[in-house]
C-alpha cells in the first residue's frame, strides 16, 4: 500500500498549536486545543503501526464498518466517534456501556426499543446508534437468527461504543423529507443566542446618546465667555456655577459609562474644553491653555456648526436616529423569540410564522441575521436555490441525503424499518470520508452489519425505482441548472451514485481525485465515462477544442484493456511521464481524465436524457469564468482562481456543443460583447479567439487548461 508521510499531519499540529496559545478568541482557542489533542493522536498511531492512513480500515483495533473520528486531509485519529463517556440517557439506564447493551438484550430493554420504532422517539446521531433498534425490529418480525447473529457482530465492541439510540422527538425521526432545510430551527436558535455585542458599535452608540450631548453643552458653556469669537473673554453670571454641575456631571457619567474612552484623550477636543473648564475654575488659564482652548472651540463649530443651529440640530438627529437602530444581538434575540415556538427539530416553513413576519420584518434585518434564520427555511432544493439559501453545488450535497434517504428505504415494506434504515443513512452521510490510496473505494452503507441483516426485507419495485430515478434526474437538473459554472463535488456524486443504484441505473460517475495522492491509475469506470462522453460529443466543438479523438476511442475493440488505454491515454495527452513525481504534474492527468470524460456531464445527460437551456448555461458559465479571473490579480495565490475559471470554461464548451450552431454563434458574439475588467479581457479574449477558430471548423490554438507544470499563461504579461 501507498505509504503517506507524517508531514502534513506535522504541519497541521504546528498551526493548531500556534492557535491554540495566541488567538484572541478563547473559544477559537479551545478549539485549537482538541484540534492538537486530534493532531498528536493521529502521529502518535502512525508511529505505533495502530493507525494506517490510506486503508479503508485505518484503525487496527476496529472492523471496517466502525465510524471512525476523522480530521482535516481524511486522517482517522483512532477514536471511533461512537467512543466516549456515558452520554446523560446512557447512564440513567447502567453504569457503563456493556452494562447499557446489557440491559436492551432483556425483555424490558427490547419493549423499550421496539416502542421507540413505533413512535419514532430516537435520533441516530451515528450510525452505530442505529445497530440495536435493527436488533429489536428483527426480534419482532420474527427473525431471531439476523438478531442473534448481528448482537454477536457487536458484542465484542459493546463496552466501548453506542449502539443505542439517543431519546428524541417524533419529528426528528419521522420528519417529512420532500422538502429540506439546511438547518433545523433550534440550530438557528442557538446560532443567534449566541450573538454577542459588537464593542465598537456599543461604544460608538454610547458616544452619541450621551459623550457627544455632553460636549455639545461644555461648548455651549464656552461659547457664553466668547466676545468677537474669543472665547473666555468675560464670565456671564452663574457661569462658574454651571461649570461646576457639568464638571460634577462628567464624573457621573464617566463612572457609569466606560464603553468610549475617547473623551479622556487629551488631545481629543471635548477633553480639552473639560480641562480647560477645571483651569478656569481652579488656578486660571494660561497662555497655552487659552490657545489650545480657542483651536479646539474653532474647529469644532467650522466641523459642525454651532450648538442649537439648523445645521448641528440635522447632524445631531441623523446621529441619534442611527443610534436608535436596534443592535444585531437585539435583532437577534428577538428573531430567536419569534422563531421558539416552532419545532426545533426541522427547518421552518412560511406558513409558520406571522405573514408580516415572513413577508416583512425578516426582508428588513440585516442581511447577516436574515441569512442565519433563512437557514432553516424549509422548502424543495429548487425553491432553495433561488431563494439564495442554495449557495453552491457544496450546498446542495449536505442537502440531498434526506431526499436519497427517503428514496432509497422506499424498497423496505415495513414503514418502522424504512423510518429507521433513513436514519441510518443520514447518519451514515454525516461520516466523513477517509485518506484512501491505491484506487480503494470509502465505506459502504451496505457494510454495516446491521444494514447487512435486514437486506432480505429490502424488496426494490417499481414504485420505488421509478421515485429514485425521479430525485436523480431532479437532483441532477437543479445541480447543472443552479451551479452551471461548477463541477458536481464528490459528496454530491456519492448521492447520485445511491439514486442511480436504487434505481438500477447504470451510471459511471466519477470523482474528483486528488493531485497530491494521486497513484497514477484510474479505475475502469472512467473508461465506462469515456464511452458515453464520445457518444455524445463525437464530431462537436468540444472535441475540436480540446483536440481529443472520440471516433478513436470508440473503435477499440478490445474492451477488457480499455481501463489500461485510457490511463495510457491521459497520461500520453498530459505529457507523458517526466520522471520526477510532483503535484502539479498529477494535476495535469487527472484533468485530461476529466476533459476526457466531461467529468460527469456526459453521462448524466446521456443517461438520464436531460434536457436543459443549454445556450442559457453557456452565458451563465461563462459569467462564471469572469468571476473566478476577476480574483486572480492582486490574489498571492492566483493559481486556484485559474484553474476553477478553467473547469468553468470546460463546462461552458460542454453546453456550448449541445447548443445549435445558430445558438453557438450568437453566443460567441455575446461573449465579445460582455462588459469584462481589463485585467479579465487580455486573459480572456485569446481564449474566445480560440473558440472562434473551432465554431470556425478549426483547431484551437491553446485550450484554456487549469493545471500546469511552468509559468501558467494566464499569469503572463
Amino acid at each position: 500500500m501507498t505509504k503517506i508521510n507524517a508531514g502534513y499531519p506535522a504541519g497541521q499540529l504546528a498551526k493548531a498549536f500556534v492557535t491554540a496559545l495566541s488567538h484572541e478568541s478563547a473559544s477559537t482557542r479551545r478549539k485549537a486545543d482538541k484540534r492538537v489533542e486530534s493532531w498528536r493522536r493521529v502521529i502518535a498511531g502512525m508511529s505505533s503501526g495502530e493507525l494506517r492512513i490510506g486503508s479503508r480500515r485505518p484503525v487496527k483495533r476496529f472492523p471496517v464498518w466502525v465510524t471512525p473520528q476523522v480530521v482535516q486531509g481524511g486522517f482517522a485519529t483512532g477514536v471511533a466517534e461512537s467512543e466516549g463517556p456515558l452520554q446523560p440517557h446512557e447512564a440513567a439506564i447502567a453504569k457503563d456501556r456493556a452494562g447499557v447493551f446489557a440491559y436492551y438484550l432483556t425483555d424490558a430493554g427490547l419493549a423499550d426499543l421496539q416502542a421507540r420504532l413505533d413512535d419514532c422517539r430516537y435520533v441516530v446521531n451515528v450510525p452505530e446508534e442505529a445497530a440495536l433498534l435493527t436488533a429489536a425490529w428483527l426480534v419482532r418480525a420474527g427473525d431471531r437468527a439476523a438478531a442473534l447473529a448481528l448482537l454477536e457482530n457487536l458484542r465484542p465492541y459493546a463496552d466501548r461504543l453506542r449502539f443505542a439510540p439517543a431519546p428524541g422527538t417524533a419529528d426528528a425521526a419521522a420528519v417529512d423529507p420532500a422538502v429540506v432545510s439546511r438547518r433545523t430551527v433550534g440550530e438557528v436558535r442557538a446560532a443567534l443566542r449566541s450573538i454577542r455585542s459588537n464593542p465598537r458599535i456599543e461604544a460608538q452608540r454610547e458616544a452619541t446618546t450621551v459623550w457627544n450631548p455632553f460636549t455639545d453643552e461644555l461648548l455651549t458653556h464656552w461659547l457664553a465667555t466668547s466676545v468677537d469669537g474669543e472665547v473666555a473673554s468675560a464670565e456671564p453670571p452663574g457661569w462658574r456655577l454651571r461649570g461646576q454641575e457639568l464638571l460634577d456631571r462628567y464624573a457621573v457619567l464617566s463612572a457609569a459609562h466606560s464603553l468610549c474612552g475617547k473623551h479622556k484623550r487629551p488631545k481629543e477636543n471635548q477633553a480639552i474644553l473639560r480641562l480647560a473648564l477645571e483651569d478656569a475654575l481652579g488656578k486660571g488659564l494660561g497662555p497655552r491653555q487659552r490657545g489650545l482652548l480657542q483651536h479646539a472651540v474653532d474647529s469644532m463649530l467650522r466641523r459642525r456648526g454651532t450648538p442649537g443651529s439648523p445645521e448641528h440640530e440635522a447632524l445631531r438627529a441623523g446621529q441619534f436616529a442611527e443610534a436608535a437602530l436596534p443592535l444585531h444581538r437585539e435583532i437577534a434575540t428577538t428573531l430567536a423569540a419569534t422563531l421558539a415556538p416552532l419545532d426545533q427539530t426541522t427547518g421552518w416553513a412560511p406558513r409558520d410564522l406571522e405573514p408580516e413576519f415572513a413577508d416583512g420584518v425578516l426582508r428588513a434585518v440585516p442581511a447577516g441575521l436574515r441569512r442565519k434564520v433563512m437557514a432553516a427555511r424549509r422548502g424543495t432544493v429548487a425553491e432553495l436555490i433561488e431563494l439564495g439559501v442554495v449557495t453552491s453545488a457544496e450546498v446542495l450535497a449536505q442537502l440531498v441525503p434526506d431526499l436519497t434517504a427517503a428514496t432509497t428505504v422506499l424498497a423496505y415494506r415495513d414503514e418502522a424499518l424504512q423510518r429507521l434504515m433513513a436514519a441510518t443513512y443520514r447518519a451514515f452521510k454525516r461520516r466523513r470520508s477517509l485518506l484512501l490510496v491505491d484506487l480503494q473505494h470509502q465505506v459502504r452503507l451496505t457494510e454495516l452489519p446491521w444494514v447487512q441483516a435486514v437486506d432480505s426485507f429490502r424488496t426494490p419495485t417499481g414504485e420505488s425505482q421509478a421515485a429514485a430515478r425521479e430525485i436523480l434526474i431532479r437532483i441532477s437538473e437543479n445541480a447543472l441548472s443552479g451551479f452551471p459554472a461548477t463541477i458536481l463535488p464528490n459528496p454530491l456524486l456519492q448521492e447520485l451514485g445511491a439514486l442511480a443504484k436504487s434505481a438500477q441505473i447504470t451510471l459511471p460517475l466519477t470523482e474528483e481525485l486528488a493531485a497530491d495522492i494521486f497513484a497514477g491509475r484510474f479505475s475502469l469506470k472512467y473508461a465506462e465515462a469515456a464511452d458515453l462522453a464520445a457518444t455524445v460529443l463525437k464530431g462537436s466543438p468540444y472535441e475540436l477544442y480540446y483536440g481529443l479523438d472520440y471516433a478513436g476511442w470508440l473503435g477499440q475493440r478490445d474492451s477488457s484493456a480499455k481501463q489500461s488505454a485510457f490511463t495510457n491515454l491521459v497520461n500520453e495527452r498530459a505529457g507523458g511521464s517526466s520522471g520526477s513525481w510532483s503535484v502539479a504534474a498529477n494535476g495535469k492527468i487527472v484533468e485530461q481524465a476529466q476533459i476526457f470524460t466531461t467529468h460527469n456531464l456526459a453521462a448524466l445527460c446521456l443517461v438520464l436524457d436531460l434536457t436543459l437551456d443549454w445556450p442559457e448555461l453557456s452565458r451563465r458559465a461563462f459569467g462564471g469564468v469572469i468571476a473566478r479571473l476577476r480574483r486572480v490579480d492582486g490574489n498571492p495565490r492566483p493559481l486556484r482562481s485559474i484553474k476553477d475559471a478553467a473547469y468553468a470554461w470546460r463546462q461552458l464548451m460542454f453546453f456550448l456543443s449541445l447548443c445549435t450552431p445558430g445558438e453557438r454563434s450568437d453566443f460567441l458574439t455575446w461573449a465579445w460583447s460582455t462588459e469584462k475588467p481589463s485585467t479579465v479581457s487580455r486573459r480572456l479574449d485569446p481564449v474566445l479567439a480560440d473558440l472562434r477558430q473551432v465554431l470556425q471548423g478549426q483547431p484551437a490554438a491553446r485550450p484554456f487548461l487549469g493545471w500546469t507544470t511552468t509559468r501558467h499563461v494566464m499569469l503572463q504579461r
